[in-house]
C-alpha cells in the first residue's frame, strides 16, 4: 500500500495512567488500524508513565506532525497532554487545554452550563474530600435516588445510585477514593441519550438502554450488555432540542473538533445535560462512531476528518 504523505506522521497517543487505560488502548489500536489501512504513516505511542517530563520526551523523540489523542480520562481529557503537545507545537485533534480542563471536571462543567442557563440536574458539590451527611445533601436536592460521581473520572467508574440513606456512606466513600471532588446529582427517571458533535454538526442521537437499568462500566464495554438505538426513537422536536442543547454546551465549554454530550430525558420529555466527553471512545462498542456511521461517516472517515481538522490548525 502506498503511504499517504499529506498529513506526515500521525502519532496515536494511547494507554496512559488513568483508570481507563485498557479502554484507551482499544480505542488507539482501532484508530491505528483504520488509518494504517488507508495508507497513512501512523505511529502508535503507548504512554506507560505518569512522569510528564518523560511523556514529553517520548513525544518529542517521535517527531510527530499530528497527534491523534486516544487517551481517555486523566492525561488525555484534563488538558495535560494538550499542554505537552502545545509546548512542542504539535497540532492535535479535539479541544484545547482550557476546554478540556472544564469538561473533565463535572463540577466545573455544571457550573459553566448553569451560568449559561442550560438545563442540568439538581446537584450538590463536594470539593474538599470530606464525608457529608445524607440529610445535608437531601436538604438541597430533595429527591431520591441520588447519583454519586467522582468529579474527575469517566466510564461510570466510581458511580453509584443511592436509593436509600443506608447506601449513602459506602457510595460516597468509594467515590471519594478517586479524588476529593464528588458531585451528587438528582437521578432523572427516563431515557438516557447521547449527542455527538462533529465539526460543529450534531450527529444523530443514540438512545442507551442498559440491560440492568444502569449504564455501568461493564454495560459500556461488555458486548450485549446494552442496547443502542440510533437514531433514537423520540419525537423529532425533542431530538432537535437536544441537538441544539448539545451544540450550545459545546460552545459554552469552548470545545473544538468533536465531543459527546450525555443527557437524561425525564418522563415529561425535559432534557438535562449530564456531562461532556472531549475524547469519546473509539472502540467497537463506542457511541460516537455509532452516531457518525448513522450520519454517513465510516470509521476511517471520522478518523481522517479529525486529523484534517487538526492539520487545519497547523496551517
Amino acid at each position: 500500500m502506498t503511504v499517504q504523505q499529506g498529513f506526515g506522521t500521525i502519532g496515536v497517543l494511547m494507554g496512559g495512567y488513568s483508570s481507563e487505560r485498557d479502554i484507551s488502548l482499544r480505542s488507539g489500536e482501532a484508530v491505528v488500524d483504520a488509518l494504517s489501512r488507508e495508507g497513512h504513516r501512523v505511529l502508535a505511542i503507548d504512554i506507560v508513565t505518569n512522569d510528564i517530563d518523560k511523556i514529553g520526551q517520548q513525544i518529542k523523540e517521535a517527531s510527530l506532525d499530528i497527534a491523534f489523542i486516544a487517551l481517555h480520562g486523566r492525561l488525555g481529557e484534563d488538558g495535560v497532554i494538550q499542554g505537552v503537545l502545545e509546548k512542542f507545537k504539535i497540532p492535535y485533534i479535539g479541544s484545547g487545554v482550557r476546554a478540556s480542563q472544564i469538561a473533565f471536571n463535572k463540577i466545573l462543567t455544571q457550573k459553566a452550563l448553569q451560568s449559561a442557563g442550560l438545563p442540568i440536574p439538581a446537584h450538590y458539590c463536594i470539593t474538599d474530600g470530606q464525608l457529608v451527611e445524607f440529610k445535608r445533601v437531601w436538604a438541597q436536592i430533595k429527591s431520591t435516588p441520588l447519583v454519586v460521581k467522582p468529579a474527575c473520572e469517566g466510564s461510570s467508574i466510581g458511580v453509584h445510585i443511592v436509593r436509600h440513606p443506608s447506601e449513602w456512606e459506602p457510595a460516597l466513600k468509594d467515590a471519594l477514593s478517586f479524588g476529593p471532588q464528588v458531585i451528587v446529582e438528582q437521578f432523572i427517571r427516563g431515557q438516557e441519550l447521547t449527542a455527538g458533535v462533529f465539526d460543529r454538526d450534531a450527529l444523530p442521537l443514540v438512545e442507551i438502554r442498559p440491560n440492568n437499568h444502569f449504564f455501568s462500566f461493564s454495560a459500556k464495554y461488555q458486548k450485549g450488555a446494552t442496547q443502542y438505538v440510533c437514531p433514537a426513537l423520540i419525537p423529532e422536536s425533542l431530538a432537535r432540542s437536544i441537538k441544539e442543547l448539545a451544540l450550545r454546551a459545546f460552545d459554552v465549554v469552548g470545545c473544538e473538533g468533536f465531543s459527546r454530550v450525555d443527557f437524561r430525558v425525564d418522563e415529561k420529555q425535559n432534557p438535562f445535560i449530564l456531562e461532556i466527553n472531549t475524547i469519546p471512545g473509539f472502540t467497537s462498542t463506542s457511541l460516537f462512531p455509532k452516531a457518525a456511521k448513522e450520519a454517513g461517516y465510516s470509521f476511517v472517515q471520522v478518523c481522517e476528518k479529525l486529523v484534517s481538522l487538526a492539520y487545519g490548525k497547523k496551517k
